[in-house]
Parts: C-alpha cells; sequence; structure tokens
C-alpha cells in the first residue's frame, strides 16, 4: 500500500507573533517552526497502516527551505520518503492553490491513501485534503478517527456533533482528513533521526510539477482583535438584576 501524508509547517503554537510590515501575515524572522499537529496524527494513522498491510509512507509538504526541517522529523518518525514543493510564497496562495500544488505532486505516485490533517494551526480552512480530492477525481471523507482496509475497501469511522460517530466504506484510492487525538503520537527513535540522514527527499518547484496554481481569495491584512474592558452596574432589586445578567449573557456576550 503507498500512502501520501500531507503535512504542513507552522509556527510554534507559543510563540510570541509580530504583524508584518505589509499588514497581510506574520512576521517569521524571529519564529521557530514545527510540524501542524493535525498533519501529525495523519502521519500517525499512515504509520500504523503501512505496519499492518506493508507499503510505503511518502511525506508531501509545501513550503520554504526551513521545512526541511519538518520534513526531517517526518523521515525520522518513519515516513519512508519526501517530496518537497520548494516554493517562497505559500502564504500567498489560498486554499486552491496549495491543493492544486499538492494534487500536481500527488497525481505521478498513483498513491492507494492521501493523508492530512484535519485544518492547518495557522489558517484553519480545513478544506485542504478535500479540495485535493476533488482534482485528483476520487473520493474523500473528514474528521476520521480510525480507517481499516480490507481487499481495497477502506472503512473508516468520522466524527460528528454530540457525540455520533458515522462508518463509511469506500473503494481505494481515497483522501482522508484526519482527527486530532485519534491516536496517540510517537516519537522519533536516534536510529530513525540517524536513518531519516539518507531517506529519499525529492525536492521540486511548482515550475516544474507543471502546476498552475491560482487564489480565488487573498488576505488584505490581519491585526490583533481589539481588547476593551466595560463594567456595568444593575440596578434594583436581585430578581430584576439577575434577569438583566442574564439577557446580557445570552445576547450580548453569547456565553449561555
Amino acid at each position: 500500500m503507498k500512502i501520501i501524508v500531507a503535512i504542513k509547517q507552522v509556527p510554534l503554537r507559543d510563540s510570541h507573533f509580530r504583524i508584518a510590515a505589509s499588514g497581510k501575515w506574520i512576521e517569521e524572522s524571529d519564529l521557530s517552526f514545527e510540524i501542524n499537529e493535525p498533519d501529525a496524527y495523519a502521519l500517525e494513522e499512515a504509520l500504523q497502516l503501512r505496519e499492518k498491510h506493508g507499503g510505503e509512507v511518502i511525506a508531501l509538504c509545501a513550503g520554504p527551505e526551513r521545512a526541511q526541517q519538518t520534513i526531517r522529523d517526518a523521515l525520522a518518525k518513519g515516513a519512508d520518503r519526501a517530496i518537497h514543493i520548494e516554493t517562497q510564497d505559500l502564504n500567498a496562495l489560498d486554499t486552491l492553490g496549495v491543493a492544486q500544488l499538492l494534487a500536481a505532486a500527488a497525481k505521478p505516485e498513483q498513491a492507494d491513501l492521501i493523508l492530512t490533517g484535519l485544518q492547518s494551526d495557522d489558517l484553519g480552512a480545513g478544506q485542504t485534503g478535500v479540495v485535493v480530492a476533488e482534482l485528483l477525481g476520487i473520493p474523500h471523507s473528514t474528521i476520521i478517527m480510525q480507517a481499516e482496509v480490507r481487499d481495497r475497501v477502506i472503512r473508516v469511522k468520522r466524527e460528528l456533533e454530540n457525540g455520533w460517530f458515522q462508518h463509511i466504506e469506500m473503494p481505494l484510492p481515497v483522501v482522508l482528513t484526519i482527527q486530532s487525538g485519534s491516536n496517540k503520537l510517537r516519537y522519533a527513535t536516534l536510529m530513525g533521526i540517524k536513518k531519516a540522514k539518507n531517506k529519499e527527499v525529492k525536492r521540486i518547484t511548482p515550475a516544474e510539477l507543471g502546476a498552475e496554481s491560482s487564489a480565488a481569495a487573498k488576505i488584505e491584512k490581519i491585526y490583533a482583535p481589539q481588547k476593551s474592558k466595560q463594567t456595568q452596574i444593575f440596578e434594583g432589586d436581585p430578581k430584576a438584576a439577575a434577569a438583566q445578567l442574564v439577557e446580557k449573557l445570552k445576547f450580548e456576550a453569547r456565553v449561555l
């Protein structure tokens, strides 16, 4: 079984973010980066499926030169090889543009399964895997908690609202977006780190892929949320004041 896992490098969650001079993205020069956490769960799912069914796991990543560290981390955890789409302007692309790059790189591999995280920690659109499936013309399913493969058919468990789950069967190949927390993440071993140095990382540019990435949407401005403090005193008897408080919490604060 050949499995492709799309991974993304994102800033560390506890970083101190500053808005770039352009006003359209964050200042990245003083940040540290890591693998997108939902993608780490997708990688773990892929590694467990390979352990059960054999085959190979390919890490697919689009991003600048610094994304090599995230790719090496994926290889150290057990991915067999990697494809790095080298692009410096990933932040200028929307979901469609990124998906076009990933689909163009994945298509020649003819993978049985393509996994992505449910969403990215930086933009959180949650649509990249779905659009990749559409571009490749293959089925997809989202919010996957569990996957089992039998005779070219995959059975998945989807998480729905209010504690409900849905089970679906689909013929391979398919694209799945994996829910965070679906598995326990493994750490890279010392032996895995050593082996990663000798694993293949294919570097390719969007031009070499022949992929026409386009942006149907673009970021015009980002800004820090405004913070304000306000004190309001409810006059009258306690019963009337409590009723006013409940109304404010429901319709203004929207916490009830």
